[in-house]
């Protein structure tokens, strides 16, 4: 039986006759040579009946597969690995699925650029969004298929290394130091990423939420200051969003300059260009921090559905500079739909084609649509929409059908959808209401 595609913007990643409930990663990583080797288990069930697994895996060489503890047939070619079960399993049926592993871990070209494993001067990071997961570890890529995750890391000990989830274990072994990191919470294969480099780690706060800088240690001054307003940002966030998903709240710093900050489970990466000391790049931090409810613990079913993340992330920038005393969501949301006006007007928001998911007019319409919903609604009903939608979906996966219904199940008057139907399916910039 062949791979049933997953999602049709990245019909190469994801096989949907099965998913992964829980990866457990061994892995050893030397950083003079970028030398990976790793041991994957992958507790798989099957969606549908299934004989064989397509599991994705770029530019590593797999060396043995088993099944539970029988050796069987696999076989590798391109960016795939597929795994031939020893009997089929029926719907629900369940198996372990080891991958021994090795090679040198690089980015793979994808239409959005090079994304997934890359070497820093001195160090590494991980930038898996949207199909990057599969140059580190044999996954099944696809947003939707979420697993809790046990993750060993071993490399030189002078290098820190962050990883998502919670630290659990760590042990130096001569020149080497082992570090376990374990991710309980459901976490999508995009949203799971290294980092290695001469880091220290610092206490941003230690609550209500544990805020964590790792960062390079002459960048320590500049990007404190930098990220200084960070921890009320967290009690804005929680208020208007509800608790924070997570155990805690990583922001890794990179001594190399990145083209865009980045977000993982539970972690946000930031290059120093964006964190100079001066806060000219403030929404970037709300951005990110907003990611970890609107896009990590609710996770879009599918690629087309990507302004759930972005949009709601950009609109939580407007929230924080208003309730910062900047400027209001009003002033920007018109600023913004001035200048989508002057765009070309062939964007449909809902399903905005593999070429355009990361449009800047995606994260901007998402934001104006969530605008317009507010000043239909009123803010007390709007808030109750975002912090129920939240709350209902918590750890899960979402889509802009599933939006739509629950705004429709909390409109009195029955008329929000007809009017976000405007912003999400047609291409003409509707009018903005004020709030």
């Amino acid at each position: 039986m062949s791979a049933t595609p997953a999602d049709p913007y990245v019909p190469t990643r994801g096989d949907a006759s099965y998913g992964v409930e829980h990866y457990d990663l061994d892995l050893d990583y030397r950083v003079s040579t970028n030398r990976l080797a790793g041991r994957a288990r992958l507790d798989v069930v099957a969606h549908e009946p299934v004989r064989r697994l397509r599991v994705d895996l770029v530019h590593l060489r797999a060396t043995k597969v088993t099944v539970g503890r029988t050796a069987v047939k696999w076989a590798q070619r391109g960016p795939h690995l597929t795994v031939t079960l020893p009997q089929a399993l029926a719907v629900g049926e369940r198996a372990e699925v080891t991958v021994t592993y090795s090679g040198n871990p690089r980015p793979v070209r994808s239409s959005w650029g090079e994304v997934g494993w890359e070497e820093l001067d001195d160090g590494v990071l991980v930038a898996s969004q949207p199909t990057g997961a599969p140059t580190w570890f044999p996954c099944n890529d696809h947003p939707r298929d979420k697993a809790t995750y046990r993750i060993a890391f071993e490399c030189d000990s002078p290098y820190a290394v962050a990883v998502t989830g919670t630290l659990v274990e760590q042990r130096v072994r001569g020149s080497r130091t082992r570090h376990v990191f374990e991710q309980r919470h459901p976490m999508a294969t995009y949203l799971a990423t290294v980092h290695v480099g001469q880091y220290e780690q610092v206490v941003l706060a230690d609550g209500p939420v544990r805020q964590v800088l790792v960062a390079p240690v002459p960048l320590r001054a500049q990007v404190t200051t930098e990220l200084s307003r960070q921890p009320r940002m967290m009690e804005l966030f929680t208020r208007l969003f509800g608790p924070y998903p997570f155990d805690d709240y990583t922001v890794v710093v990179t001594a190399d300059e990145l083209e865009i900050p980045l977000e993982a489970q539970g972690m946000a990466t930031f290059g120093p260009n964006y964190l100079s000391g001066r806060r000219t790049h403030e929404r970037l931090v709300a951005h990110e921090l907003a990611h970890q409810w609107f896009g990590n613990s609710l996770t879009v079913k599918a690629w087309r559905d990507i302004w759930l993340n972005e949009g709601f992330a950009c609109y939580a920038e407007w929230l924080w500079s208003e309730a910062s005393g900047s400027q209001t969501a009003n002033a920007l949301a018109s600023q913004h739909w001035r200048r989508l006006s002057l765009l070309p007007q062939d964007l449909v928001l809902a399903d905005p084609g593999p070429a355009t998911m990361f449009d800047d007019r995606v994260y901007k319409r998402g934001a104006l649509a969530l605008h317009a919903l507010r000043a239909h609604l009123g803010d007390p009903t709007f808030f109750e929409v975002v912090a129920t939608w939240v709350a209902a979906n918590r750890y899960g996966s979402v889509s802009t059908a599933d939006f739509l219904d629950h705004v429709d199940d909390l409109d009195a008057d029955g008329d929000a959808v007809p009017l976000l139907d405007a912003w999400l399916w047609q291409t003409p910039l509707p009018a903005l209401p004020r709030i």
